[in-house]
């Protein structure tokens, strides 16, 4: 498998505090990577430096072979983050939907089959949602229309922040459902991190855990995260 991603020995300090110790992390193109741990270990940490909008403190990021010295628009057209309270635009859903494939310069019958087709990959049928209002929307429908936003732009990487962590159980799963929609159609490569291990478990090639900063494979007992498992 060819890699997406390859970190060389990470470290990201907040105020003096190293929030992020990663000697070596590999993550494969196409790869579904699940990421553990309890609330401050370091994953929406980890995220943000993925998603290329925090720089390291010290260490080297390649991407796609190509190392990483100065992060530049192609970088972050390549990969998109879906955060837990995701701000949709005060507009109908299909605009919401839409508005990432307009700022690429589709137009016309390509960003309506887009725009259509990542709507049903999440369970909204464009007939009945497409022109709903962003207030006409349940917490979980408004999770899902964020996500569907991502998946039309066909994006190489997907990065995913508590995606299911304020939704109910059918939306949970219909958000599961896109996660694999979109490996399956584009071979995205995507990262998840998540509260709910069965969740990420269910979805992921192989997860990781973060424990104050720092990976593992291991759900050790002595892991107080896996305590609640």
């Amino acid at each position: 498998m060819k890699a997406m991603y390859r970190l060389k020995n990470i470290k990201h300090f907040y105020s003096q505090r190293c929030v992020l110790q990663i000697p070596s992390l590999e993550i494969g193109q196409g790869e579904i990577l699940g990421l553990l741990g309890a609330n401050g270990s370091g994953k929406s940490t980890l995220l943000r430096i993925l998603a290329f909008l925090e720089t390291p403190t010290e260490g080297t990021v390649y991407f796609k072979k190509e190392r990483v010295e100065t992060v530049s628009v192609n970088y972050r057209r390549s990969v998109t983050l879906l955060l837990q309270n995701t701000y949709l635009l005060k507009r109908a859903v299909w605009e919401n939907v839409a508005f990432g494939l307009k700022v690429r310069g589709v137009r016309g019958k390509e960003l309506m089959k887009s725009m259509e087709e990542a709507l049903y990959f999440v369970g909204l049928a464009p007939s009945q949602f497409a022109r709903r209002k962003w207030y006409e929307l349940s917490g979980g429908e408004a999770q899902r229309v964020a996500l569907a936003s991502r998946l039309a732009i066909k994006p190489e990487v997907l990065l995913l922040d508590e995606p299911t962590a304020s939704v109910d159980r059918v939306s949970a799963e219909l958000i599961k459902q896109g996660v694999r929609m979109c490996r399956e159609k584009w071979g995205t490569t995507l990262v998840l991190v998540s509260h709910d291990v069965l969740w990420v478990k269910s979805l992921s090639d192989r997860h990781l855990i973060l424990t104050e900063g720092e990976l593992s494979t291991s759900s050790s007992s002595n892991n107080p995260f896996f305590m609640f498992e």
